[in-house]
């Protein structure tokens, strides 16, 4: 398997510090509001990536954070009047229900910043004690030109990146790029006992010491929005390397921007779509469709015709699996014809590509191909007489295949209670009747009750929408 290492900038063969298992970190949400679709790329992005390492057989131990003290934070909690936490915790609940509404895997560990605060102090006390880092007035600085390779993930050296930075002047500094790891307190923020005053953990050491506490040293894959390579990612680097002596991460992953208008979707812009917003207009599956169409380090950019797109593809994709589905209960568990058993190994070279596709840096976009190739294959080759295991395995492989990427897993039966089941009759008997306006005010009846009416060959089938 190889991926592309942000850090070497090219791709690499994948091997984990222990085989068989996968230490991962992603940088989560700010949890101030609710998440827009750009955020939401970042996050389907690396639910793919863990989902196909699982699909692969590897035991990943996924840690996705959350940042719950921060500038944005105390603004929001402020004007509405209500403490950091009770802002923290109302926007925690929104993010799972939208994160499972789309099918986004819960994480192995959920850290919250404020739940190590103690273990914050202790790790800015190390850098301290060790020279990377000095006390102001209760703020304390990590060093940047103390370490030496400062800048080395994005691969600018100090004095290019502080040449094009927006620096803010604080004439307390030893540096101007030197970062803030503890911050003092000011009037109105909430803030922790340290032995620099009271006060509360800068943004980067968070993520620094959750990963350290939690997966050690040195982990295998560290990912994120393409936006944290600076400051975040290099100020991680730099603040968990001084800390350890050791490599921090042995591969760096990024996922790009999702752009509405050829701009970036950010809060900052006002020109983002929420999670909220979109789940009441396309399912999950449309949503995370799109997102992984295209490969994950480049970028998309976002318009209602992609969607519509991504739902007409996604409904091409389950109109095989309704096919199957209606099918398969009145299938023959009967031995397997020779042509049968040639096609029923035929699918495993369709699963031989796709993971052939996904092998080579999560090429979602390449295996969402071979998706389609598959279901043509099957609608080309499996009818109603079709043996049971033909129509199983058929189900099965659309099913697998689909399960990385964390779509087609949903059953497009529909349990049909009395009154649609009357509907149905009412609907044939007109047809037989050659009575077609009535069939189609019945038909537009079904549709308005989400419920679709489709005259196959094998008779009559219907799904819900």
């Amino acid at each position: 398997m190889k991926l592309f290492n942000d850090f070497t900038r090219k791709k690499e063969e994948f091997v984990p510090i222990e085989p068989g298992k996968i230490r991962m970190y992603v940088c989560g949400p700010t949890v101030y509001d609710y998440f827009h679709l750009g955020n939401a790329r970042t996050f389907i992005v690396f639910d793919t990536i863990r989902r196909y390492f699982e699909y692969r057989g590897y035991d990943v131990t996924f840690v996705q954070n959350f940042t719950d003290i921060d500038d944005k934070m105390i603004n929001r909690a402020n004007d509405e009047h209500i403490t950091v936490k009770e802002l923290g915790d109302r926007f925690i609940s929104e993010y799972y229900k939208d994160a499972d509404a789309l099918n986004i895997e819960r994480a192995t560990v959920n850290p919250r910043a404020t739940q190590y605060i103690g273990k914050i102090i202790k790790f800015v006390k190390g850098l301290v004690d060790k020279g990377y880092a000095y006390e102001v007035d209760g703020d304390v600085y990590f060093s940047t030109k103390k370490f030496k390779d400062y800048g080395k993930l994005s691969g600018q050296n100090l004095e290019d990146l502080q040449a094009g930075a927006r620096i803010n002047v604080d004439e307390r500094k030893k540096d101007p790029m030197d970062f803030a790891i503890w911050k003092s307190q000011k009037p109105g923020e909430p803030a922790w006992k340290s032995p620099w005053g009271m006060g509360r953990p800068g943004w980067h050491i968070e993520c620094s010491c959750m990963s350290n506490d939690i997966l050690g040293d040195t982990i295998d894959i560290h990912g994120g929005g393409h936006d944290l390579i600076f400051p975040h990612h290099e100020n991680e680097i730099a603040q968990s390397e001084a800390y350890s002596g050791k490599k921090f991460v042995n591969y760096w992953m990024h996922a790009a921007f999702l752009n509405i208008n050829n701009m970036k979707m950010s809060k900052s812009l006002h020109n983002f779509k929420t999670v909220r917003e979109i789940l009441g207009q396309y399912d999950a599956d449309v949503i995370r469709f799109l997102l992984v169409s295209g490969h994950y380090r480049q970028q998309l950019n976002f318009s209602e015709e992609l969607l519509d797109s991504a739902k007409a593809s996604v409904e091409r994709l389950y109109n095989t699996i309704c096919n199957l589905e209606n099918i398969i209960d009145k299938a023959e568990s009967r031995e397997t014809t020779a042509e049968e058993i040639s096609y029923i190994e035929s699918l495993d070279g369709f699963r031989q590509k796709y993971i052939e596709k996904m092998d080579d840096d999560f090429n979602t976009a390449d295996a969402i191909t071979v998706l389609f190739e598959l279901s043509k294959h099957i609608n080309s080759n499996v009818t109603a007489s079709a043996s049971k295991e033909v129509i199983e395995k058929s189900l099965s492989i659309m099913r697998e295949l689909g399960g990385p990427l964390g779509i087609l897993q949903n059953s497009t039966k529909v349990e049909v209670d009395d009154e649609i089941a009357k509907l149905v009759e009412e609907r044939q008997q007109a047809r037989k009747d050659k009575n077609y306006a009535l069939a189609d005010r019945i038909r537009d009846q079904l549709k308005e009750m989400n419920i679709v009416i489709e005259d196959t060959p094998d008779g009559i089938r219907w799904k819900r929408v």
